[in-house]
């Protein structure tokens, strides 16, 4: 029997079920097989966060594909996240496999990088010796590792001369996020895991701040796990984007979504933009009205 027509809105498809492992002959970079997880199990307070979720995130060579997650608060986006990272008490699974580069996590590991949605920073070390740090932990030589540093402060936009020598409490909270980013991407880490790293932005910032990320994204060739509760830019950013059900949380639907032709600020003006936006927005309205 034929498969139903992708329905298309606007810069989105929405795929007619979500790709399992099995269907993805080309190099899987993330794996999740039947993964659930349940916090405080036996306990009274036992809750599961996420249940049955499967998905596929294919080695896109050279290029990486930027994943966005969305829905309803306490859907498990997080959970996803944090699970693909190794990290406590996400990791390990109740039941059911998460594999990065086809092998088991067992835990945290230097091929994902993570980005929080606090400016995580050492309050004692300078811009960039925040920046280089985990360049520092590989003993990387400290004129190479400085090198490298000054050439990151300047790509994520602030000055070398007048910002690398400041401590965290001397920044803006987007000139903060700007270095927590650079920590991460001067690793060039092969997944970058960021959770809500622009939500505590004020609305410009945080639009700069999507033309920054989608420009450095192309140079790192990364692939991008990024949990939003903005719908603007999930459908900006993302290269798929993964629609979650309520608690617990399941992936019910897949879109692929266009490539942005302009800026974050001009791309929110176009029909077919606001036209994915809106498709979204209402699948998401009636999941938290069902709550």
């Amino acid at each position: 029997m034929s498969q139903p027509p992708a329905q298309v809105v606007g810069m989105g498809t929405v795929l007619d079920h979500v790709r399992t492992p099995q269907e993805v002959l080309r190099p899987h970079v993330v794996e999740f097989r039947n993964v659930t997880k349940t916090y405080n199990a036996g306990k009274t307070d036992e809750f599961t966060a996420i249940r049955d979720v499967t998905f596929v995130v294919e080695d896109v060579v050279e290029k990486g594909e930027f994943i966005c997650v969305l829905g309803p608060s306490g859907c498990g986006k997080s959970t996803i996240l944090r699970s693909i990272a190794g990290l406590e008490p996400q990791h390990p699974a109740t039941s059911g496999d998460v594999l990065v580069l086809g092998q088991p996590v067992v835990g945290p590991g230097s091929d994902r990088g993570m980005v929080f949605q606090d400016y995580t920073s050492f309050d004692h070390r300078t811009v960039l010796e925040n920046v280089t740090f985990g360049l520092e932990c590989l003993h990387m030589p400290r004129k190479q590792r400085d090198e490298l540093g000054r050439e990151w402060i300047h790509k994520m936009g602030l000055n070398v001369a007048t910002d690398a020598h400041k401590y965290p409490h001397e920044l803006s909270g987007g000139m903060r996020q700007r270095v927590a980013i650079a920590r991460t991407l001067i690793l060039k880490p092969r997944i970058i895991l960021m959770d809500e790293p622009f939500g505590a932005l004020d609305p410009l910032t945080r639009l700069n701040m999507q033309d920054l990320l989608v420009k450095l994204w192309k140079e790192v060739q990364a692939t991008v796990f990024f949990i939003t509760h903005s719908i603007e830019e999930a459908v900006f950013l993302g290269d798929r984007v993964y629609l979650m059900s309520n608690s617990p949380g399941t992936i019910l639907e897949e879109l692929k979504i266009e490539p942005a032709t302009s800026s974050a600020n001009e791309m929110q003006r176009q029909p077919k933009f606001l036209e994915a936006v809106y498709y979204i927005r209402d699948k998401i309205t009636k999941l938290e009205s069902n709550q």
